[in-house]
C-alpha cells in the first residue's frame, strides 16, 4: 500500500528531525571526551621522572595529591598550589580570575590532543612588590603507567619538572614483613628531640603488651606553647605490625611494616600523600631517630631522640 505525505506533514517531520540532529550534536559538543574524563578523580603522586634529577633531588613536580573534577566544557581544580580550591577552568580559552590581596592570579586552560594544559600567571596587585612566580604551565595526559604531570615555571629557570600520578587504588600495597610487637620492645620509654626550627619534641611509647604499643608525642615552640601532638599506635596485625598516626587526633593513617631489624623498623603508605615512609631507627651509642619521606629519593625530615633522663 503506498501513502502520500501531505507537505505540511513533510515539513513538520522534517524540522522536527532537524531539530533533534541539531540537540544531539549539540549534545555531543558539549560532553566532555573520553580521554578527558579519565582525568577526573583525586591524583597521587607515585614517581619523579623529571630527567637529570638525583636521588636527592627526587620529589613530585607539584603536590603529593590533587584531585580534578570534569564538567561539560571545563576542569575544576583542587590541591594544585596557590591555596586556590575550586578552580573552574574553561575549555574554550577564558580567562578564570581570582583575586587575592596581594596577587591577582588569571587561569586559562584548553584540551588538545589528548592533553588537558593550562597555566596561571601571577600578577601583583598595585602597591605591592614585583618578584616571585611569574607563569605556571602545566600539563595532565593519561598514559600506561598513570596520569603523566608535566610542569614549567618561567621563573627562575624554566626548566620542566615531570611525575607520575595514579589513583590510590591503583598504586599497589607493600608486602609487609612478619614481626609481633616484642621485635619493637626497644622503642620503650620516654625520648626527646629537637626540630630543626629549634622547637622540643616528645615521644612517650609504653611497653609491649597485649599485642600493641602506645605512645604520644608533643612539640612545644621556643616560647613554652605546645604547637602540636599526636596519638600512636602499632599493632599486630595478620602476622605482621602496622604503625598509626592521629596528628592533632584526625582521623588515624596506617604504616605497614616492610622492613625490621633488631634497631631499625620501616613502615610505609604508598597510598598516603606525604609522608610514605616512617622509619625508627636505634643508633649504638642508645639514640633514637625517627625520619618521614618518601618511598624513593627526596631529603627526609629526620630528628634524633635521646631517652629522658640521659
Amino acid at each position: 500500500m503506498h501513502l502520500r505525505t501531505r507537505p505540511a506533514t513533510a515539513l513538520a517531520l522534517l524540522a522536527t528531525l532537524g531539530a533533534t540532529l541539531a540537540a544531539l550534536a549539540s549534545n555531543a559538543l558539549s560532553a566532555p571526551p573520553d580521554g578527558l574524563r579519565a582525568l577526573d578523580g583525586e591524583w597521587i603522586f607515585v614517581e619523579d621522572r623529571t630527567e637529570g634529577h638525583t636521588l636527592e633531588q627526587l620529589g613530585p613536580p607539584m603536590a603529593s595529591k590533587f584531585s580534578m573534577r570534569v564538567e561539560e566544557g571545563a576542569v575544576v581544580l583542587n590541591g594544585h598550589g596557590s591555596g586556590h580550591r575550586d578552580v573552574r577552568i574553561a575549555l574554550d580559552g577564558s580567562i578564570t580570575e581570582v583575586a587575592e590581596p596581594k596577587t591577582i592570579c588569571r587561569y586559562r586552560g584548553a584540551w588538545k590532543d589528548g592533553t588537558f594544559e593550562y597555566e596561571v600567571a601571577f600578577e601583583r596587585v598595585a602597591g605591592n612588590a614585583v618578584g616571585g612566580i611569574g607563569l605556571i604551565r602545566r600539563k595532565f595526559r593519561i598514559t600506561n603507567g598513570g596520569l603523566l604531570v608535566s610542569v614549567v615555571v618561567d621563573s627562575p629557570a624554566g626548566k620542566e619538572a615531570v611525575g607520575i600520578y595514579r589513583h590510590a587504588e591503583d598504586i599497589a600495597l607493600p608486602t609487609p614483613a612478619k614481626a609481633t610487637i616484642g621485635d619493637l620492645a626497644w622503642l620503650d620509654g620516654a625520648w626527646l628531640g629537637t626540630r630543626s626550627s629549634g622547637s622540643s619534641i616528645e615521644e612517650r611509647w609504653c611497653p609491649p603488651l597485649g599485642g600493641a604499643m602506645l605512645a604520644v608525642s608533643r612539640s612545644v615552640n621556643t616560647s613554652g606553647r605546645m604547637s602540636a601532638f599526636e596519638y600512636l599506635r602499632i599493632v599486630e596485625r595478620d602476622g605482621g605490625l602496622v604503625y598509626i598516626a592521629q596528628p592533632g587526633g584526625a582521623k588515624p593513617t596506617e604504616f605497614v611494616l616492610t622492613e625490621l631489624t633488631k634497631t631499625r623498623a620501616v613502615f610505609d603508605n604508598p597510598r598516603h600523600d606525604f609522608p610514605r615512609r616512617i622509619v625508627y631507627e636505634l643508633s649504638p651509642e642508645g639514640r633514637m631517630s625517627t625520619s618521614i619521606g618518601q618511598l624513593k629519593g627526596g631529603t627526609p625530615n629526620r630528628i634524633v631522640f635521646k631517652r629522658e633522663g640521659n
